[in-house]
């Protein structure tokens, strides 16, 4: 779950670094702040400590913030650097962004500008999480095997090299292992995601109508043709397109593509003008393109133009270890969704998803979970409410690593209660978890107040008000 930010302000102007720490203090995604007054300072606080965001300033004493930035973007993969720069210095901060910023600011700074910002951030790094739930993924260097469920820096570094370059990406995985996910994180972790990001099912797509969905066509070009329409490439254009289920396209349109991809340039239906185009092309499979290419099913010379990144997505069957957190994800998402108040999953739940082979993969699990949603009347999550498949197909038989896994999180995520008042008076053990959850939280949050809010999910004046009424010291937890 994300906490909050740990931003780091890096500016020679006290005035600047005040105001502006004066108002991310007060937003609810924001868990520290720090504060440098020169690129050397900055530079020694970014070797101490992992920052999610750094404000930098371009003219910085002793050590210009270009080349802050040179000497920190490439080791600080998932820290996202804001440049804040004068009117006049816009060409250094266009620089900036080759060097790997992720956007830029213009002085003087305005609230409404870094909030949006910060909002947008949050909603990349949420991406990413979803990213995370679904790896491991096999990067086409050498092949490894990054990251796992439990490890969203490697799932993040991954993303981040694909995110800064514009090579084409080929995705593959089953059907439901999350493809469009991945393509969108990287999407919105680049320096395009603030344009377009376009996603085409190239098997919905009709024969004859392929040069028409993909490059357009003008008005009268052929029957039924009534209007101009605009292509999906065109659409795309400064932003990324999504080609889904690519293996679907039969060879006469596979040479099409290819032209295009080659020339960088289409031609709309029915029109004699090429139009130069720069998209970044993201393409997906649930087929084997390499079985297809030695059959002549698709291709040789397109897989290799598509196949330049390759991010292999396993099936949830072959990662069984990851169901519980992937739940867990689902109650947060679906409590929000249907205003519930789903605690975890009662005796027996877990152990009939982890024995099921899941064919439909991760869309298959979230959808489970959603109907169980539904009908329940209660606050756990019941057996008897999973689909029937789940319940009556022959089980799989669990793995040690995986049986040992469920014995641990089973006992942690079904419900039990303790009650330490004498008498069952609702209102007494009511405040009596009140106080604890709240200690609880501190506790993990070390006392920081808008860290344990969000994580809590607790307003910030409300958990004050408790604080005050429990009588809890918050210097204890910072110790």
């Amino acid at each position: 779950m994300t906490t909050g930010f740990k931003i780091l302000i890096i500016d020679d102007d006290y005035v600047v670094r005040s105001s502006l720490e004066e108002h991310l203090s007060d937003l609810q995604s924001v868990a520290k702040i720090t504060q440098a007054e020169n690129g050397k300072r900055g530079l020694a606080w970014i070797e101490q400590e992992d920052f999610d965001i750094v404000f930098l300033d371009i003219d910085l004493p002793m050590v210009s913030g270009m080349d802050v930035l040179r000497q920190t973007a490439e080791k600080t993969l998932s820290t996202k650097y804001i440049l804040m720069t004068a009117y006049g210095r816009i060409p250094d901060a266009v620089e900036a962004l080759k060097l790997g910023a992720h956007t830029y600011l213009e002085k003087p700074l305005k609230p409404q500008s870094i909030e949006k910002l910060l909002g947008e951030i949050s909603e990349a790094n949420a991406l990413i999480e979803s990213v995370c739930s679904i790896a491991p993924i096999a990067f086409e260097e050498g092949r490894e095997m990054l990251g796992s469920a439990k490890e969203l820096s490697s799932v993040l570094s991954l993303i981040s090299k694909m995110a800064k370059v514009n090579t084409p990406v080929l995705i593959q995985g089953e059907s439901g292992t999350g493809k469009e996910l991945v393509a969108r994180a990287i999407h919105y972790n680049s320096s395009r995601k603030s344009m377009s990001f376009v996603s085409i099912n190239c098997s919905a797509v009709q024969e004859s109508l392929f040069e028409s969905e993909f490059f357009g066509h003008e008005k009268g070009s052929f029957t039924g043709a009534d209007d101009k329409k605009i292509g999906r490439f065109q659409f795309a254009e400064g932003g990324s397109l999504f080609l889904d289920e690519i293996g679907d396209l039969s060879l006469a349109n596979q040479v099409k593509l290819l032209r295009v991809l080659q020339e960088k340039k289409f031609t709309p239906v029915g029109s004699n003008l090429e139009i130069p185009y720069d998209v970044r092309i993201v393409a997906a499979t649930h087929k084997n393109l390499e079985q297809m290419v030695e059959t002549g099913d698709f291709r040789q010379d397109l897989y290799f133009r598509l196949n330049i990144l390759n991010l292999q997505i396993p099936s949830l069957s072959e990662r069984k270890s990851d169901i519980p957190d992937l739940i867990k994800s689902f109650i947060k998402k679906f409590n929000e969704k249907h205003s519930k108040n789903i605690l975890g999953w009662k005796q027996g739940f877990l152990e009939a998803l982890l024995s099921y082979s899941f064919p439909g993969n991760i869309r298959e699990l979230e959808n489970a979970i959603e109907r169980c949603f539904v009908l329940s009347e209660i606050d756990w999550l019941e057996k008897d409410n999973l689909p029937p498949q789940i319940i009556s197909k022959p089980k799989d038989v669990l793995d040690a690593e995986v049986k040992d896994e469920f014995e641990k999180i089973e006992n942690t995520m079904t419900p039990e209660i303790k009650i330490d008042s004498e008498d069952l008076d609702f209102q007494k053990g009511k405040e009596e978890f009140e106080k604890k959850f709240i200690i609880e939280a501190l506790r993990r949050n070390s006392g920081r107040l808008n860290q344990t809010a969000l994580q809590a999910n607790i307003p910030k004046k409300t958990l004050q008000r408790k604080i005050q009424k429990y009588e809890i010291d918050l210097s204890e937890f910072k110790k």
